[in-house]
Parts: C-alpha cells; sequence; structure tokens
C-alpha cells in the first residue's frame, strides 16, 4: 500500500498558478473543474514527494525515473489525446472546445503499452530507453528546430508556439 502524503494546500496554490501560466503560454489549458484539478495537482505533488518527479497521478508509477519518462506530468501521451478525446488520460489538460463547453471528454482509452512490452532501463540516464527502432515518428519545428517523437506533431509548439502545420516529418 502506497501510504498518504499530506500536501500543504499553499503548495497546491503555487502548482496551480505555475500550471496555468505555462499552459496559457503554450496553447493549453487545465480543467476548470477547480476541485477535480486540484485533487490530481495535490496528487502531482505527492508523486513528486514519493519519487522525486511529478509521475501523473492516474498511472501507477515504478518509481525509476528513466522507466516512468514517458508519464512525468504532462505525460507523451497528452497531445494525442486532447486531440482525439478533447482531455488528457487523467483530464488535467482539456481541449480548447471542452473548456468552451462545445464538446463533451470522452473515454480515454490508456496509451501507455503495459509493463510487459516498455523497455526496462538499467541506469537514470534519460538515454538509455531508447531503443533500436523508434516506436514513434520524430518531428521538427521548422521554426526553431524543435524535436518531438509522437504520432502526430504538437497543435503548438511548446518553444516558439508555431501552429502545427509547421512541423515537418523528420524520422
Amino acid at each position: 500500500m502506497i501510504p498518504n502524503i499530506e500536501i500543504p494546500a499553499d503548495a497546491v496554490d503555487e502548482l496551480q498558478k505555475k500550471l496555468v501560466s505555462e499552459a496559457a503560454a503554450s496553447g493549453y489549458h487545465l480543467n476548470p473543474d477547480t476541485e477535480f484539478t486540484r485533487d490530481l495537482l495535490n496528487g502531482l505533488l505527492a508523486n513528486d514527494k514519493r519519487y522525486g518527479y511529478p509521475a501523473c497521478p492516474c498511472r501507477l508509477a515504478a518509481g525509476k525515473k528513466a522507466n516512468d519518462l514517458d508519464i512525468i506530468c504532462p505525460c507523451d501521451y497528452r497531445d494525442a489525446d486532447l486531440n482525439e478525446f478533447g482531455a488528457c488520460f487523467c483530464a488535467l489538460y482539456v481541449a480548447q472546445d471542452v473548456l468552451e463547453e462545445n464538446r463533451q471528454i470522452a473515454s480515454i482509452p490508456e496509451r501507455r503499452p503495459p509493463a510487459s512490452q516498455r523497455r526496462e532501463a538499467k541506469t537514470d540516464v534519460p538515454g538509455a530507453m531508447i531503443p533500436g527502432k523508434l516506436s514513434q515518428p520524430v518531428w521538427r519545428c521548422k521554426v526553431c528546430g524543435y524535436l518531438c517523437a509522437r504520432g502526430a506533431p504538437p497543435d503548438i509548439c511548446p518553444i516558439c508556439k508555431a501552429r502545427k502545420d509547421r512541423f515537418e516529418r523528420f524520422l
């Protein structure tokens, strides 16, 4: 059993302000359900205390950062979930049309491969998890050079805020 970790309300307030600001600057939106969002932020802070990194509170972390890089918030699956279902798996982030109440959040399936299909990192060096063949295409922002490996390019570049159409397939 995972012990309960008490998180001070001011720490949740501080994280909420930070994420709202970062999300807005990058074209993302936090879930407008304040109580729900604060519960998720509490989970992020608890996981940060527990593991030393803010693993997504809706997934079970391995406790070894190199094995959990894909679920450190914001997780690798966020953009695909937002595009397809209107929210990320835990619903911390929502799409613009969900925020404007023009779309309902759909049931979101788990995109993370089962543990049996994930390669276990032998070290805490981030590059140690890179397999010989990439499972996702790599996209490059033509404006700033930002690279990301995912099924489709992000709607907005997290670095320079260029739109999706400014990305090209790199690998």
